[in-house]
């Protein structure tokens, strides 16, 4: 590059001085490919030399070491700025594994704890209750390992966005429909039924709204779940997965609109 351009502008020094500069600067910048900025080097040197021969074109200096620099060595300078935007972006990503407070979160307050060992102890209690009375005989079951971390945030968490209606039993639903789904189309290969069934559980609540974390458990449950679970089918999907977020529900109607300090639930729909 270093050698076209010489030859370039050599020529363009011993040219017609009755041509214009910007085109001979132009020929340069067609026939050697570089850059703009390039170009404006060449018009500093060849035009103060086209009015008089007796003028001395100044050497581009460096910004930062003060030593003369080619215009061809700045086409390195785009690389070197990149590296180092990418150092930067790399620095910033582990910054952010940092965290963005300090300390734990605040303790709630004893009478938040009593009334969430209230509504917890009822609900499940409830779920549990049901479950003994109902369905030890047919070849169902109520109670799932979801319903209990769906119990911390409609008892725990009564304000959290996640714990409203609509997140509770569109969650549940929508995750045990993908669950067993996933796993009459991929029990051949379980691992990527419980990653399928788990992923595309999120995405399904992200897109209609209802994202509720325990919906994920109820969709791998459905895949790594007894021969029992198995056996049930698309009836998971009706039980438990919508009768117990149900029983939850109505306690929770009930149990956290006692205290004046709570309100439930904060939205339907």
């Amino acid at each position: 590059m270093e050698d076209l351009l010489g030859r370039r502008t050599e020529g363009l020094l011993q040219a017609d001085s009755g041509d214009s500069s910007e085109i001979h600067a132009a020929t340069v910048v067609e026939q050697a490919q570089v850059p703009r900025e390039t170009l404006m080097w060449v018009k500093a040197l060849v035009a103060p030399r086209d009015s008089n021969p007796s003028y001395r074109a100044p050497a581009v200096v460096d910004r930062v070491g003060g030593a003369p620099e080619s215009p061809c060595s700045r086409i390195e300078k785009p690389r070197t700025q990149a590296n180092r935007r990418h150092a930067l972006s790399l620095k910033a990503y582990v910054r952010k594994m940092r965290g963005t407070t300090r300390g734990s979160p605040p303790r709630v307050s004893n009478q938040e704890v009593f009334w969430s060992w209230i509504g917890a102890f009822i609900g499940i209690g409830s779920v549990g209750w049901a479950n003994q009375a109902f369905f030890s005989g047919p070849d169902l079951t109520l109670t799932i390992g979801s319903l209990g971390a769906s119990a911390v945030l409609l008892y725990g968490a009564v304000r959290s966005p996640l714990a409203q209606p609509r997140n509770l039993i569109g969650g549940h639903v929508i995750s045990a429909l993908v669950g067993v789904t996933c796993w009459k189309l991929l029990s051949a290969d379980p691992w990527l039924a419980q990653a399928g069934a788990v992923a595309t559980a999120i995405a399904l609540m992200h897109l209609s709204k209802t994202l509720h974390p325990p919906g994920g458990a109820t969709a791998l449950i459905a895949v790594i779940g007894s021969d029992e679970i198995h056996a049930m089918g698309y009836y998971y999907v009706l039980v438990p997965a919508t009768l117990g977020p149900l029983i939850l529900l109505a306690v929770a109607l009930l149990v956290n609109n006692i205290p004046a300090t709570r309100r439930y639930p904060e939205n339907w729909i």
